[in-house]
């Protein structure tokens, strides 16, 4: 059995929020790179080149990418062998987001009630938690900043088995081009089909933040991800939503066994500024 302190884990995850926040992936800045030299429209490409910039001010700065720092979300791994000592888990978690918005002088969004009394809680906690076993005496865990411009334009929809790949395939790029210029694209598709509406949404929210350049293990999944973001780059949105052929950077997809009846498909978009870290205890 190893004992980790929940001091330990508050310190790791406020540090990885401020890395999230400040510094974008290299996947998703080589995405970026790439798209401005095949980006055919002059005003998309300026945008992207723009985008670029951004984040090398951020990360020289010290400022948040995005002025929407997001809610905090958070994938926490925890190896079987681990036992958490000097304090309560989740307060342990809220604590380390609470450091890092306030000591990272980040935008709080997170309001105490959803529909009546919208009171912000004024440290951008509660974060969400999802919290899983693993084997082993480690602890994994990855970070996500999710804005809402983008978490705004997601979608969940209950298809059959019968409506196949071409109904996934036509809700996602529905869905994308529902979204337009909302969600500040280039957009970070992340796709869950399979499970139950929950686990869908989880496993599209986990997509979000798959290094951009990645490919479903699956050969025929990894064709459609290839298939849905072609489709997706040619409605001409574009940067910014002021057209072009980069709308999409990725579309990532996670599948899950399901019941003989059902297809859920969730589809969770991010902007550009796909903001996550991980690291391990």
């Amino acid at each position: 059995m190893r004992e980790i302190s929940v001091a330990l884990l508050s310190e790791k995850i406020e540090q990885l929020f401020l890395t999230a926040n400040y510094e974008i992936g290299q996947d998703i800045e080589q995405a970026i790179c790439r798209a401005i030299e095949t980006e055919e429209s002059e005003t998309g490409r300026n945008v992207l080149a723009q985008i670029r910039e951004n984040y090398e001010i951020a990360r020289q700065e010290r400022v948040a990418i995005c002025q929407d720092t997001g809610m905090a979300v958070l994938f926490i791994e925890i190896g079987q062998d681990v036992h958490f000592i000097g304090g309560d888990f989740t307060a342990a978690v809220n604590e380390g987001v609470r450091k890092a918005y306030k000591n990272g002088y980040l935008r709080k969004s997170v309001v105490s009630d959803p529909l009546f009394d919208r009171k912000n809680t004024g440290d951008n906690t509660p974060a969400v938690i999802h919290a899983s076993i693993v084997p082993g005496d480690q602890v994994h865990i990855l970070v996500t900043a999710k804005g809402f411009g983008s978490e705004n334009m997601s979608a969940v929809k209950m298809l059959v088995p019968a409506d196949g790949e071409k109904g996934v395939l036509d809700f996602i790029v529905e869905t994308a081009k529902k979204a337009g210029p909302n969600p500040c694209p280039p957009m970070v598709i992340g796709v869950g089909i399979g499970g139950t509406m929950e686990q869908a949404a989880l496993l599209a929210k986990r997509m979000t933040a798959r290094p951009a350049g990645t490919s479903h293990p699956d050969s025929l999944y990894a064709e459609l991800e290839k298939k849905a973001l072609a489709a997706i780059n040619a409605l001409g949105i574009g940067p910014a939503g002021i057209g072009g052929r980069t709308t999409a950077l990725c579309v990532n997809i996670a599948s899950a066994p399901t019941h003989i009846a059902g297809m859920p498909v969730a589809i969770n978009i991010c902007c550009h500024a796909a903001r996550h870290a991980e690291g391990t205890i």
